[in-house]
């Protein structure tokens, strides 16, 4: 039988790479640089399968790629994907969700803790040999433990923040989500709520919503007006979540007291952005699930995924639009 031919578009540990060429005809993208747009549509020109992270799949480029029948996302999100014309064209979508959740609600942790300490403006602070004084009011940052705690977005990964927050910090955990957790509220004892009222009554809040047409801009303006102005606002879903117009005049202007952002409107972020230039924001490069134990599970998971697809096998996790009755 003729193994199907799939195109692996970004860097995968080698074991995954193996994993596929068992079972397909591979080729792989291998410059020290994220593919092009251009270079993806003459590399999917004869491919069956591609394993990809991010790039928008469109009408546009599945004209390029005639024989595709399964993109597998690098990524839990997949708002890169144009429904509509995948489902059209009877394309399978998949993602990776469920393996980050653990890495993910370390890192909104880490920065729950880094932001209400000061702790990266302070290590400037010190290797620019600017402590003098232990008593300088400036190095005074705010408790986290027994704070109040609002989690937007209560999935696995917002249910493992709230462990975090309960077990190990004896905070106050409020929720919003699409569907009450009463499995969470008996066991963890946290409280649902709703959104205007976590606004209002958190010390914390962690974003942790998918990008969709209501959740774009969910922080606004008006957003900001309802919270305290010694909020802290931390973010590990998606940069368009947030408008970063209002985020910054929030800041400036004192409304909150500042914010850990691991995502951004656009990404990378730009030189210019004001968000750089704000010693009560601490900016990362995007590195939620950046740990090797998780980024080799999520490769796999999507190798997995992808040589099921080709194969006309339903993948464990197709995305729920792009379930295909004939699978």
């Amino acid at each position: 039988m003729k193994k199907p031919k799939v195109y692996i578009a970004m860097g995968v540990p080698k074991e995954v790479e193996e994993y596929i060429s068992k079972y397909c005809e591979y080729e792989k993208w291998q410059a020290d640089r994220d593919i092009t747009r251009s270079e993806l549509k003459r590399k999917l020109s004869d491919k069956d399968g591609v394993l990809l992270m991010g790039i928008k799949i469109d009408k546009d480029l599945l004209e390029s790629a005639p024989n595709l029948s399964v993109v597998s996302n690098f990524t839990v999100g997949y708002n890169n994907f144009d429904i509509v014309e995948m489902k059209r064209r009877k394309i399978i979508g998949t993602n990776v969700p469920n393996v980050m959740n653990e890495s993910v609600a370390d890192l909104a942790f880490g920065l729950i803790l880094a932001v209400s300490r000061k702790i990266t403006e302070l290590d400037k602070y010190v290797k620019n040999n600017k402590w003098k004084n232990s008593s300088d009011k400036n190095l005074f940052g705010s408790d986290v433990h027994g704070a109040t705690l609002g989690i937007i977005g209560m999935g696995r990964i917002g249910e493992a923040v709230a462990k975090r927050a309960k077990l190990g910090f004896d905070m106050n955990v409020l929720y919003h989500n699409r569907n009450r957790r009463l499995d969470l509220e008996k066991t963890l004892r946290v409280e649902y709520s709703d959104f205007k009222d976590i606004l209002q009554r958190s010390d914390f809040i962690v974003l942790l919503t998918p990008l969709t047409k209501e959740t774009y801009h969910l922080i606004d303006f008006e957003e900001f007006k309802l919270m305290k102005n010694n909020a802290i606002l931390v973010n590990v879903s998606r940069g368009q979540t947030i408008n970063e117009v209002a985020l910054v005049e929030a800041l400036a202007n004192n409304k909150i007291l500042g914010a850990g952002l691991d995502v951004f409107e656009k990404e990378p972020i730009s030189p210019d952005n004001e968000l750089l230039n704000m010693p009560n924001v601490i900016t990362l490069p995007h590195i939620g699930t950046a740990t090797r134990k998780t980024q080799f599970e999520m490769a796999m998971v999507a190798a997995k995924n992808l040589v099921a697809g080709v194969y006309g096998l339903t993948p464990e996790h197709v995305v729920k639009e792009l379930i295909l009755k004939s699978l």
